[in-house]
């Protein structure tokens, strides 16, 4: 008997069955864009069809060259390309999992001067303004979205989705803030509704009966002057009738300002819409967002809130989330945290995505953790996330592993970080890496802190000891009044009620959030705070805002002019920003300190901000406690230890540069060693 039978049941969706309930929703790679690259997804999306998945859907393939995303970027135009694609439908066939190219103009969000939309309104997110398409090129365009899937169909794919969410094309077409045509494309809401219903329907006549459309539909636009739930829901019926057979379900505009799927959001935040929508139609509806444990997909299928589940970026994380569910492995996942540090912050700076904690994802044929044909026996020194991703990666091959922690448990700086409001997954990580080392037997010495006789007996040793923080040469830094943000996180410091943080970077935005909020907050508090609601109540489910009462008076201070938190991850940052807003931060730039004494912090500030050069005024911040953000230092002590222990010695992490926090570097860093050695 499996712990989740309603998720690895099957789904027949009568010319086909699925194998299991899950599906692993659309990601843009990278990949995509280049037809040489397409082996290389074959391998990606190969693993996770062996992992289990019962369901694939690619990244975004424009229709036609004005609904590409990028310049040049993935299209599916012509035969030549679908041919080249039978290497990605057979790589997954082979495991018996099916998978959908996923069908989407980019409309207005195109980066590209090419971009048409529904007018000629400019994105906000974008910096190319569109032309509006004239009525026969919207014709054409239903037409090409039917094309396309015809070439899917002629390279092996199982279905197409049809992009209809995150206002891509088709959600611009039916959205009154995007759509003020008044031609037969627009005027109306049922005339904003054709376009997507054209596109079914022109697609269902050219692939015909025996082939998944898969519609991605927007149940919460997040956006003002968007579909109101009774448009929504006529939507629904009409692509019902049109020939779709799932409705997968998106949620928020990207220029949206609600976040929707980063870690602070919690877990399943939006099921409840999917239900909502399950009660209005007869086809499989899929919930999305925000649903990384086997344990929550359960919940939803059994509850009747779903009939599917997408989970993306739980299937970056690990390839084999199916596979360890079902064979009672889910302690074994690698559980996505929602920071899309190495996903969608790589898709926005054109890098290729993966995933912070799984560095083999999108790279499987680059990064080989195959087992060791030699033996060793290796010391890890140090207990945070390099460590940790060193040690278990090592036992994996087969070596055999020791770890050294100084302090009496493990985590590092990923065990501060899972005391930040919102960022309570990272505690998945730590509860990870716990089980495998004890699965893969490795010994741990906690309490102690490794000397050269203790690294003797091995033939090779990894160092990975961190950072401690900086303490800056400010006069009267050693006030009582004075911690750092390790004291006040992770030794339970106390806080008064004005406070100054130093130090404007990801930790002085973390340390400001967790003197503000507490953690684990509902999902009723969470939509109170992001001003969500039931659409049926509000047009795209967004009204006010409730404001909670901030737990303390806090100012965040940095020596540079530019914007606080400029250094933040492009699609996180926005929302820390917002949330110490919401929560009337002071924010002060071009900070100079002068010192600390017992009326407070003194400081001098340019009388024009964003002119380093202006004349300084002098200032007196009477606060109760200033908390250190400025940076860290590596603890390196062993690392030069390789000539007196006469064994190779490998720095990794934070002990190796000691950048803010960056357990994206030390992860990828410390799974390549864990490759060569």
């Amino acid at each position: 008997m499996t712990e989740f039978p309603h998720l690895l049941s099957p789904l027949d969706l009568g010319h086909t069955t699925l194998r299991n309930r899950v599906m692993m929703g659309s990601m843009h790679t990278g990949l995509e864009d280049r037809l040489r690259d397409l082996p290389k997804l074959a391998a990606f999306f190969a693993e996770r069809a062996r992992g289990g998945v019962g369901l694939i859907v690619t990244g975004g393939y424009a229709p036609n060259r004005r609904g590409w995303l990028l310049p040049f970027g993935s299209e599916m135009l012509n035969s030549r390309q679908a041919d080249k694609h039978q290497v990605v439908t057979d790589a997954v066939h082979a495991y018996n999992s099916k998978i959908l190219l996923q069908v989407l103009h980019a409309g207005r969000y195109g980066y590209s001067p090419l971009s048409v939309g529904a007018s000629s309104r400019k994105s906000p997110i974008t910096p190319f303004k569109p032309r509006t398409m004239s009525t026969k090129q919207v014709d054409r365009t239903a037409s090409d979205f039917a094309r396309a899937a015809k070439l899917a169909q002629d390279a092996g794919y199982d279905g197409v989705e049809i992009m209809g969410s995150e206002g891509y094309l088709i959600n611009q077409m039916l959205a009154a803030r995007t759509n003020d045509r008044t031609d037969a494309w627009g005027g109306s809401a049922a005339k904003r509704m054709r376009f997507p219903v054209e596109i079914v329907k022109r697609t269902r006549q050219m692939v015909g009966d025996d082939f998944i459309v898969q519609y991605r539909i927007s149940l919460l636009d997040l956006v003002d002057n968007a579909q109101t739930w009774e448009e929504t829901v006529e939507l629904a019926h009409l692509l019902q009738d049109a020939g779709v057979s799932i409705l997968n379900t998106g949620i928020g505009w990207h220029e949206a300002r609600v976040p929707t799927i980063v870690t602070s959001v919690p877990r399943a935040a939006f099921a409840w819409t999917t239900a909502k929508l399950k009660a209005e139609v007869s086809v499989p509806v899929v919930a999305s967002n925000r649903i990384n444990r086997p344990e929550v997909a359960e919940k939803l299928l059994a509850d009747g809130e779903a009939d599917l589940i997408s989970m993306a970026r739980p299937l970056l994380a690990d390839a084999d989330f199916v596979a360890k569910a079902e064979q009672g492995r889910e302690q074994e996942i690698i559980t996505c945290i929602g920071c899309n540090q190495a996903c969608l912050d790589h898709t926005f700076a054109k890098k290729r995505a993966t995933c912070m904690l799984n560095p083999r994802s999108a790279h499987e044929t680059e990064l080989v953790l195959s087992p060791t044909r030699t033996v060793k026996h290796v010391a890890v020194v140090g207990g945070g996330p390099a460590g940790l991703a060193a040690a278990v990666e090592l036992a994996g091959r087969g070596h055999r592993v020791e770890l050294f922690e100084a302090s009496g448990e493990i985590g590092g700086q990923f065990k501060l970080a899972s005391k930040i409001p919102g960022k309570e997954e990272f505690v998945e990580t730590i509860r990870y890496y716990e089980h495998m080392l004890d699965l893969r037997n490795v010994k741990t010495h906690m309490g102690v802190r490794a000397t050269a006789d203790d690294l003797d007996d091995f033939d090779e040793v990894v160092v990975a000891t961190g950072v401690e923080p900086r303490v800056p040469s400010i006069p009267g830094v050693d006030h009582p009044k004075v911690v750092t943000y390790q004291q006040v996180v992770g030794e339970g410091a106390p806080v008064g009620k004005s406070v100054a943080v130093l130090g404007a970077g990801g930790i002085g935005f973390d340390i400001s959030e967790f003197l503000l909020h507490d953690a684990d907050e509902s999902l009723e508090h969470w939509m109170q705070r992001w001003g969500v609601t039931d659409p049926s109540l509000e047009r795209g489910g967004l009204t006010d805002k409730v404001k909670g009462e901030p737990r303390r008076e806090v100012f965040l201070l940095q020596r540079k002019t530019s914007a606080h938190g400029k250094g933040l991850g492009k699609t996180t940052g926005w929302v820390h920003r917002q949330t110490l807003k919401d929560s009337g931060v002071q924010f002060l730039g071009g900070v100079e300190y002068v010192r600390i004494d017992d009326e407070g912090l003194h400081i001098t500030v340019p009388v024009d901000p964003k002119d380093e050069k202006s004349q300084r005024e002098p200032k007196v911040l009477p606060v109760d406690t200033v908390v250190l953000c400025t940076g860290q230092e590596s603890v390196r002590e062993l690392g030069s230890l390789a000539d007196v222990l006469g064994k190779p010695v490998h720095v990794i992490g934070g002990a190796d540069v000691a950048a803010e926090l960056d357990a994206k570097r030390a992860i990828k860093q410390a799974t390549e060693l864990a490759a060569r050695i």
